[in-house]
């Protein structure tokens, strides 16, 4: 599928700007393959894109949040139970369960600030992945219009807007899965223009191969309508979720080495949690003509969360465990706002916007508790956050095969905390100036030489920044411990920059390389002991990014897609190591492989089988300790019996790999120990799943 729009013009449909009237006078066609919108002239940075519904739908997904795999070097796991956040992972960062990465659907931020869990908190688990139309990501912190916590990157998922049939699927798997899914739209969908409304119902469970069965039970809604009049379009959206589960946690290794448990056992089978969110959203956009818009996107959220974990068992509470929970009830907030020209002369292209963002915690808490009983409280607090920024972003077209997009962005956070602990209440604020700066040169598109013709080069630079929590910019003490602790900045700054090539050598093949370096002020990383992130040294990462994309029918394979992505990194803390524990990063991820093999052609059957490989970590700061490295792959085989019916077989694990989803080194004693012992806890992957869909639709 070919689509005569111009590099400027699909920049423009990434941070919905620019005009197709002015990306037409200055750069060649943009090749789309179907299911990548990735082509020269489609983005200002190498390692930037657009993954498209084709693909998304082609792909068999463990968890709603892998969806997020689609974007290159994004590895997606879960150490606990499938109703809590993922674990992330891009570009030698562990994420923990979001922060450095910025994730947005349909304008909405997903990241949760000063999160009972741990800052930056992503719970995808509400998303219908059928729903899901586009992910428009990309990486470091290039973007004026990216804020908080986009320093490895940001993603940005889009949702359908109609659909044209109502679709019933039912997924039943090994262990207990059992997925129905009811969609489509509500009255007459909309030749042109008009209203076009459109529902889903979702619920789901599953027990999982864990000893103590999971019992999750999952339920998910959307209520979608899109209004066209002329030049003017809007979105309104309600989404809802709810679930319920208990969860096997990491377990050390010394008691499955001998015997004691199982892979799949749980020290604390009361371990779990209950979730819900609601969620209303507005987003529009309207042409003014001559290049002129406006865009505008308003959302209110109400969640809840209650969190039950014990990482370390019987380590600091020999009689009754360490168990505890983390609850919160939050209310959030927001809007955006961005005004598009195209400034005098026709080659300058302007955009300029402002955000705001407020969330309010009625309360936050962390408290000791056993089978889920409360007995203390460690700390509660009523917290108040509030963000802004202004941004702005200029790109010029000098010449047909060099330009630049300018930007510079201010944000502004507040934090208020009500603290039950003496001495951790009270306000503060921080800012940050985050300038950007990306330069394009190519494609030549009147050399002599074919390759020039279609291939891009690019220099990018910029700062970012990620927020850290309200209560440790206000906090004086140690919540547990009563220790005098020093208050965090609220926001900690990042510094990055990246060398890329972005070529298509035959018709087809879309080719990409980045080199990258990313410097951060702070580093978030996990404590085991305490269950949630601390901020701790400033470090510095590097690495390298290959990304392969081709069409197989111009090359004779109708029907067939290859994708291959690969990276490397290295992570170090930087300064003076003060305590000799050493400069790795604990968690950090060095290298990530995937390859794909996509079938989706005219005939019945169609599939996609997917190998995805993730290196080993460090697990201490000296490195004496590391992780194995996890190779999993997945397999869909499909066939369309009418056109209204069609089944799908998708196998998870297919080689049946005894790999870890996550793996961490800390202090733990289980109950027949005498003390502490300090092992490699570990979270299984899940064995060889299968699972059938049936879906019809009429």
């Amino acid at each position: 599928m070919s689509l005569s729009v111009l590099a400027l013009c699909c920049a423009a449909a990434a941070r919905g700007a620019e005009t197709a009237q002015l990306a037409e006078a200055v750069l060649p066609a943009v090749d789309v393959l179907g299911h990548y919108d990735n082509g020269v002239g489609s983005s200002d940075a190498a390692s930037a894109g657009t993954v498209t519904r084709k693909l998304i739908a082609s792909r068999p997904a463990l968890r709603p949040a892998e969806v997020l795999e689609f974007v290159p070097g994004v590895v997606v796991t879960q150490h606990s139970g499938d109703g809590k956040a993922n674990q992330y992972f891009l570009r030698g960062f562990n994420l923990d369960h979001g922060t450095d990465f910025a994730t947005f659907v349909d304008g909405m931020p997903i990241n949760s600030v000063s999160h009972a869990h741990g800052q930056g908190y992503t719970d995808l688990n509400f998303l219908i992945p059928e729903l899901v139309n586009r992910i428009d990501y990309n990486k470091g912190p290039y973007r004026a219009q990216d804020g908080d916590f986009a320093n490895a990157g940001s993603a940005r998922i889009g949702l359908v807007d109609r659909l044209a049939q109502h679709e019933a699927t039912v997924t039943v798997g090994q262990r207990g899965y059992l997925r129905t899914l009811l969609m489509g739209p509500l009255g007459t969908p909309a030749a042109s223009g008009g209203k076009d409304t459109l529902y889903a119902l979702e619920a789901a469970k599953n027990d999982g191969p864990w000893t103590t069965p999971e019992g999750i039970h999952r339920f998910s809604g959307a209520l979608r309508q899109t209004i066209q009049e002329g030049s003017a379009k809007l979105h309104l959206t309600a989404l809802a979720y709810a679930a319920h589960w208990r969860a096997t946690d990491q377990i050390p290794a010394r008691a499955v080495a001998d015997g004691r448990l199982g892979r799949f056992d749980a020290v604390d089978p009361s371990d779990g949690g209950r979730t819900s969110r609601a969620s209303l959203s507005a987003n529009g956009r309207i042409d003014l003509g001559e290049g002129a818009w406006w865009q505008a996107d308003a959302y209110a959220v109400t969640s809840r969360l209650k969190l039950w974990s014990n990482f370390t068992y019987f380590l600091d509470n020999p009689v009754d465990g360490d168990q505890f929970e983390q609850a919160e009830h939050r209310t959030t907030l927001g809007a955006n706002l961005r005004r598009g020209f195209v400034l005098p002369g026709e080659d300058h292209l302007l955009t300029v916007g402002a955000d705001v963002r407020h969330d309010r915690l009625s309360p936050v808490g962390l408290y000791d508790t056993t089978a889920r009983q409360r007995r203390s409280v460690t700390q509660e607090a009523k917290a108040r956050e509030t963000g802004w920024g202004l941004w702005a972003e200029h790109q010029y077209q000098w010449t047909p095969w060099l330009r630049h997009v300018a930007g510079l962005r201010f944000d502004q956070a507040g934090f208020d905390v009500d603290s039950s602990v003496a001495g951790n209440s009270g306000k503060t604020h921080d800012d940050a100036v985050s300038p950007k700066l990306s330069v394009v040169l190519g494609p030549w598109a009147e050399s002599d030489v074919p390759l020039l013709k279609r291939t891009e080069a690019f220099v990018n630079l910029g700062q970012g920044f990620h927020s850290n929590d309200a209560r440790g910019t206000t906090a004086s003490v140690d919540a547990r411990s009563g220790d005098p602790v020093d208050r965090v900045p609220g926001l900690v700054k990042s510094r990055g920059g990246e060398l890329g090539l972005r070529t298509e050598p035959l018709p087809g093949w879309q080719a990409s390389f980045a080199w990258w370096r990313l410097n951060l002020g702070s580093e978030l990383v996990y404590v085991g002991d305490a269950g949630t992130t601390e901020a701790t040294r400033a470090s510095s990462r590097h690495g390298i990014e290959f990304n392969q994309h081709l069409q197989l029918d111009k090359m004779g394979w109708a029907g067939w897609l290859l994708d291959l992505d690969l990276s490397a990194s290295k992570a170090r803390y930087r300064g003076e190591d003060t305590e000799g524990a050493g400069n790795r990063v604990p968690g950090a991820v060095n290298h990530v492989g995937s390859l794909g093999l996509t079938y989706s052609g005219d005939a019945p059957w169609f599939g996609h089988f997917q190998l995805r490989h993730f290196g080993p970590r460090d697990l201490l700061e000296d490195g004496s300790v590391r992780s194995k490295a996890t190779t999993l792959a997945y397999l869909r085989v499909g066939y369309r019996i009418s056109p209204r019916l069609r089944v799908a077989l998708d196998v998870f694990n297919l080689f049946d790999a005894r790999a870890s989803d996550i793996d961490y080194l800390y202090e733990s004693r289980l109950a027949n120990e005498a003390g502490g012992v300090t092992d490699r806890h570990f979270h299984p992957v899940e064995p060889r799943s299968l699972r059938l869909t049936v879906t019809t639709s009429f």
